[in-house]
């Protein structure tokens, strides 16, 4: 199939930083980091690829905020104090060397931890068994565990961890950019949830209400690294404990959801859904990335979510994105931007890469120097 790519490959500039093309790399979760949490030589090898192969912008896996309840899985990364932050360094400095603009996911795992060593137990809105069970390829086993309402105190702690550790992020490790994890089950997107939010205060009830918590978060990390370094929320319906969740209010939920976001100042906002060209709600209505575009007009949209197909990723262009994030298709393909740049084809994904355990495997770093 001839496919006119060129659109792919122009610039986009985001609160002052340009990214050189329309091609991401989407966040996953590798669990390759020390136990304590340091991000280790072999991530950095494996996030600089991505950026040697031409991608536009490599966003990280998701980063635990705080030393109590957010972090998610064993053997996952945190920028919680300066040796955490350092330890990123050598990551940030790959990417940005090949001229990639390089971001740092914040995430709250909240009810659905699966492995944290500061804490027993979990936390989350409200006292709501997770659906589903924890992800064996993250070393997870049986049902999750009954999490504890927060408190208020508590709510607070987990704002301020994700703003400090914003501020590392930028500071120490020397990202350029933030992306808030509201999406995918996680904390953030727990409170945004109608069925793990029961709560009847300022917290919980109309989704407006439910919206704060990623509001104040999102305020509470502007304030900490600055007007001139973009921030974005990444935003889901469906979760990784389950997976085909739709909004209850449908389109007016996702009017609610995009233009608080687009109020609240943040300079991207990254969908993610199954396939993110399907439409989000009824059969022949609009994707959740036209959507998007249509509630936070002036805000630049980055879209996920099966648009390794290169005829999807540049159909999604018109539908509302602006910038396209790969997951499988990267692993597969980490020069893909190079790749379609040159004409090449592309790989077909592996899923044994992510076998039995997802952390990076040796193969994966195949002909980079140690």
């Amino acid at each position: 199939m001839n496919i006119d790519t060129s659109a792919l490959f122009s610039p986009i500039v985001i609160n002052g930083c340009t990214v050189k093309n329309r091609i991401a790399v989407a966040p996953m979760t590798r669990i390759s980091a020390t136990e304590d949490g340091r991000a280790t030589q072999t991530m950095a090898r494996y996030y600089e690829r991505f950026s040697r192969g031409g991608f536009g912008a490599v966003i990280t896996e998701g980063i635990y905020t705080d030393q109590a309840y957010a972090q998610g899985y064993v053997h996952q990364s945190g920028v919680t104090d300066a040796v955490q932050a350092s330890a990123w360094q050598p990551a940030v400095n790959g990417i940005r060397a090949h001229g990639a603009l390089a971001i740092a996911q914040m995430m709250h795992a909240g009810a659905i931890s699966q492995g944290n060593r500061f804490r027993d137990g979990a936390v989350g809105p409200s006292a709501v068994q997770p659906k589903g069970e924890q992800m064996a390829f993250y070393h997870g086993k049986d049902r999750y565990a009954l999490p504890a309402a927060m408190t208020e105190t508590q709510i607070a702690d987990a704002i301020e961890g994700i703003a400090a550790s914003a501020g590392r992020a930028i500071e120490v490790a020397g990202f350029d950019a933030i992306e808030i994890h509201g999406a995918n089950g996680y904390l953030l997107d727990q409170f945004l949830t109608d069925y793990t939010n029961r709560r009847s205060d300022r917290w919980g009830g109309s989704t407006t209400n439910r919206m704060r918590m990623i509001l104040e978060t999102l305020k509470a990390v502007r304030a900490r690294v600055g007007a001139g370094v973009p921030v974005g929320v990444r935003i889901s319906q469906g979760k990784v404990n389950d997976y085909y969740h739709k909004w209850a209010d449908a389109e007016r939920d996702a009017e609610v959801v995009f233009g608080s976001l687009a109020q609240g100042g943040a300079d991207f906002i990254h969908v993610t859904e199954f396939e993110a060209w399907q439409p989000a709600f009824a059969a022949g209505g609009p994707s959740l990335m036209r959507l998007a575009r249509r509630h936070a007009p002036g805000t630049a949209i980055l879209a996920n979510g099966g648009l390794h197909s290169i005829a999807q990723a540049v159909a999604a262009l018109d539908d509302g994105a602006d910038i396209i994030t790969i997951a499988r298709g990267a692993l597969a393909n980490p020069d893909l931007p190079q790749r379609l740049h040159d004409g090449r084809p592309l790989a077909d994904f592996d899923p044994s890469i992510l076998g039995p355990i997802a952390d990076i495997k040796p193969s994966e770093l195949v002909g980079q120097a140690a």
